[in-house]
């Protein structure tokens, strides 16, 4: 992908150097010249000295060709103009816009536009994590609970599971694992083995929660 990431704050060079490392066209604008030092010496992006909401500006960073439009900055007006300009002007299929003012979201809604309220996203984490009353709930769907979670398997005795024996038992789907010793992930098939220590991606009834807890670990 060609990317255009405006701002490179915490937020901004952390994108930047996430998408760098997998190999996309990332061109970051930001004013000051000094803010660039965050990306290190891994970054193989551009970097561009400039008002993000500038036709030339975003002309030289190659708007009229790039997927994706960032609009990180520090104040939501300026993140509104970016991606208003991005979106009306150079037709960019994907804007997306940082909010830090969650008053603001129903005029983002309203206008159309894609954003990211970190208030509001840190809030309705946290009121979930409380709410479902453990640290590895991701979501919830109905009766049912999606869960991360390390694979503990030290109440069971054992050093591994199939997949199956762990679904039958236990009335749980498990979407998506990393094994520990890789760091490779998969979607598991009824034979798979899960290992110790193993990251998992489960879907589980509210009700069985208290009877699966002992697997889960972090």
């Amino acid at each position: 992908m060609n990317i255009i990431i405006v701002g490179c704050g915490r937020v901004g060079s952390k994108l930047a150097m996430l998408f760098s490392g997998r190999g996309d066209d990332v061109a970051v604008i930001d004013m000051d010249p000094d803010s660039f030092s965050s990306l290190g010496r891994n970054f193989e992006g551009r970097t561009i000295v400039g008002v993000g909401f500038d036709e030339d500006v975003l002309r030289g960073a190659g708007v009229e060709e790039c997927d994706v439009l960032v609009a990180v900055t520090d104040f939501d007006n300026t993140n509104l103009m970016i991606s208003e300009v991005g979106r009306r002007l150079f037709e960019v299929p994907h804007v997306l816009a940082r909010l830090y003012n969650p008053d603001r979201e129903n005029a983002y809604l309203q206008l159309g536009l894609d954003y990211v309220c970190g208030t509001t996203l840190a809030a309705e984490e946290m009121y979930s994590k409380i709410v479902a009353g453990h640290g590895n709930h991701v979501d919830t769907f109905g009766d049912f609970e999606v869960l991360r979670f390390s694979l503990n398997l030290s109440s069971e005795g054992l050093e591994s599971i199939r997949v199956s024996e762990l679904e039958r038992d236990h009335e749980v789907r498990i979407i998506v694992f990393e094994r520990k010793s890789t760091g490779q992930s998969s979607i598991p098939s009824e034979d798979s083995v899960l290992y110790a220590g193993d990251i998992i991606l489960a879907c589980v009834r509210v009700d069985r929660i208290d009877r699966f807890k002992h697997y889960m670990v972090g």
